[in-house]
């Protein structure tokens, strides 16, 4: 029955620090960009679009397929900076604990 009751204490301080991690996560900004800098994009730590920012040389009505080009480019680097950043709370919470790929925490 200890190691029942320990196991129980453990999976409630991961909770709370897991609840402190989303928090955190939540709270924080990550800025993406493409084309050396003339786009860039601002998500929230939820992968909300925040802002989006285009240098004015790029407002070319003849360059419009490119302008889009570097919008979906520079949402997807910032979409992968965010994915490392919670990569790397989470291995915070769990202590380096190799989860399954895949596994999205929390549930």
């Amino acid at each position: 029955m200890k190691n029942l009751a320990g196991l129980m204490k453990q999976a409630t301080q991961m909770q709370a620090r897991m609840e402190e991690m989303q928090s955190k996560l939540e709270g924080m900004t990550i800025e993406g960009s493409a084309g050396a800098g003339m786009v860039q994009v601002t998500l929230n730590g939820k992968g909300d679009m925040r802002a989006i920012k285009v240098d004015p040389k790029l407002a070319d009505p003849n360059e419009m397929e490119m302008l889009q080009d570097l919008i979906v480019a520079a949402c997807a680097d910032a979409r992968k900076l965010l994915d490392e950043r919670a990569s790397e709370e989470m291995k915070k919470v769990t202590g380096g604990l190799n989860l399954p790929a895949g596994l999205k925490l929390p549930f």
